[in-house]
């Protein structure tokens, strides 16, 4: 593994992480542990207690702009309603989520500055390091959009979404970044077919996953208008969403693809770790997703679920990228 792929898969895995705290954060409830950004009530290293709270340093204009912004009465943001929300468990836990963060920025420059440095003759890998960068500083202002919206949905979403979106230049990075990538086995006329079917797979692991965030925000919002309901019961409230219905079917496709996909590798030879990767994945997915809608949506499942959901994104987009023979003369060049 060359220095570039090092840096790549660096990256790459504090995203996975990063996502895995997230989900701990969202159904934690600890989403707003910190009423501002970037930092924490006003500190960068945030209190224990209420009594710590210092609430000159909180720029209360900052905060009723952004609730007008987002359709909130700004005369609801006050210092006492503020500080009656602060929770040291739910503080420390948003914190430790935005510490999560510095890795991935830290490993996407440095991805980028080797990139720029060391891989002059793959401009691929040049332009996907490129769009990292980018996809970490917008999703970077996404968190603090986050914050403002006091956990708006469609916000929520596309902060999700644009994590899971930056899972797939890394991927590509970290597997072009060297003389001769890993390529599935078969000929040119398989892989050909096989970059249709695999990339129809990936296509749908992304759309399930944009889906999946929208139905924990539902679960946020059943969190918060149904306290008194067990998580058993929300299943029934969400059996009557198109998200929720949506979801289910992809699911089943996806299993499908999936085991069509592995199936067909296997005819021409072993699938592969990345192959059975995928496929063990899905089928991991697809127990977690059982457990939720036919026992409880509980938070170590949901954890478990989110996560797991940005190593099937990276397993796929790898298996797309080995369906692609680079040009001779690229990797001549190299």
């Amino acid at each position: 593994m060359t220095r570039f792929q090092k840096f790549a898969s660096a990256a790459l895995v504090s995203v996975i992480v990063l996502i895995f705290v997230g989900a701990i954060v969202r159904v934690s409830g600890a989403g707003m542990g910190c009423p501002d950004w970037p930092r924490c009530w006003g500190r960068l290293i945030p209190p224990t207690s209420v009594e710590q709270v210092d609430i000159t340093k909180l720029n209360f204009e900052k905060f009723r702009k952004a609730a007008a912004r987002y359709d909130r009465d700004p005369e609801t943001v006050t210092p006492e309603h503020i500080l009656e929300n602060f929770n040291a468990v739910h503080t420390w836990t948003e914190f430790v989520n935005r510490l999560s963060s510095f890795p991935v920025g830290f490993f996407s420059m440095a991805t980028l500055v080797t990139a720029l440095i060391r891989q002059r003759r793959r401009p691929w890998v040049r332009s996907a390091s490129v769009v990292s960068v980018l996809l970490v500083g917008v999703n970077a202002w996404m968190g603090s959009q986050v914050v403002s919206s006091d956990l708006k949905p469609v916000v929520l979403t596309v902060h999700m979404a644009l994590a899971m979106l930056l899972l797939m230049p890394l991927t590509f990075a970290a597997w072009r970044g060297c003389e001769s990538p890993w390529l599935i086995a078969g000929d040119d006329t398989f892989r050909r077919k096989m970059r249709w079917i695999v990339g129809l797979l990936l296509a749908l692991i992304f759309v399930e996953g944009v889906l999946g965030t929208q139905i924990r925000e539902t679960n946020t919002h059943l969190a918060r208008t149904h306290e008194g309901m067990g998580r058993a019961e929300w299943i029934g409230i969400l059996e009557h969403t198109w998200t929720y219905l949506i979801h289910r079917s992809f699911s089943w496709v996806i299993l499908g693809a999936a085991v069509g996909s592995w199936w067909l590798s296997k005819k021409v030879g072993k699938p592969g770790r990345t192959a059975t990767g995928v496929l063990a994945v899905v089928i991991a997915q697809m127990v977690l997703g059982l457990i939720m809608a036919r026992v409880e949506i509980h938070p170590v499942v949901q954890v478990l679920h989110l996560g797991l959901s940005g190593i099937l994104l990276t397993l796929a987009t790898l298996w797309f990228c080995g369906t692609f023979k680079p040009a001779p003369e690229a990797v001549r060049g190299a």
